[in-house]
Order: structure tokens, then sequence, then C-alpha cells
């Protein structure tokens, strides 16, 4: 007996969120049809026009967004910010850096800091029980 074997698909909002860009941009095809892990993998290696486009001026989701901007996707919606932003968008937050932006970042500083002080805690502790 023999199985065959079935494509695998998934929807559009995934393979968008894997490819890192908003939905509602890509083409009408895009957003109504399925995408086959191969097609996926294609669109990865070799990005036909609308996607190198999408990736470089946007509008670009938020974890896009946020880590252009060095903050978490929760800083974002302190700040106010909810709606996916273009690139030139992001570079005139850049500019301006306004408070919320400045405090963000330093949030996301204070939480990297930690999160690293956690890591080398925890390979301490583990070289110490060897």
């Amino acid at each position: 007996m023999t199985s065959q074997q079935t494509t695998q698909t998934m929807k559009p909002a995934t393979a968008a969120k894997k490819l890192g860009v908003y939905l509602q941009a890509t083409p009408t095809e895009f957003q109504e049809g399925v995408v086959s892990r191969e097609e996926l993998r294609s669109l990865q290696t070799d990005p036909p026009e609308w996607l190198r486009e999408l990736r470089r001026d946007g509008p670009h989701p938020r974890p896009v967004v946020a880590a252009k901007l060095g903050v978490s996707i929760a800083g974002l919606a302190r700040g106010g910010v909810t709606e996916p932003l273009t690139t030139e968008q992001i570079d005139a937050l850049k500019q301006e850096e306004p408070e919320w932006l400045r405090q963000e970042r330093a949030t996301q500083a204070d939480v990297r800091k930690e999160a690293a002080r956690i890591r080398e805690r925890d390979a301490a502790r583990a070289e110490q029980r060897r």
C-alpha cells in the first residue's frame, strides 16, 4: 500500500507572518489563495518584486515596526502606534524620537540586560552542578 503525500498549505495570514509583511498590503491573489510550504520557501529564497518592495518600503506589521524602532509590541501600543507604518514613517519617528520612544527603548534595554543576567546566572548554576 502506498501513501500519497499531501501538500501542506497555510492560510495567507500565516504565510504573510512568516514572510514578515502586512497581509492587507499583499496582492489580492496572495490574500485570497493558499500558500504551500514549497511556495513559501520559493518566496523566501527568490522573492518577487512586490515582496521585495513591501519589505523595503512597507507598510510593515507591528512586529517589524517594533523591531525597527527597538521597542516591544506592547511598547508600540503604549506609544499609541496601532497601525502598520511605512519605512518612511518609521524613519521619521526615529528622527523625532518622541519621549515615549526614548522611554520604551530604555525599557527594552533594561529587559535585555536582565535577560542576559539571568542567562549568565543559569549558566553558572548549570556549571556548578557538573
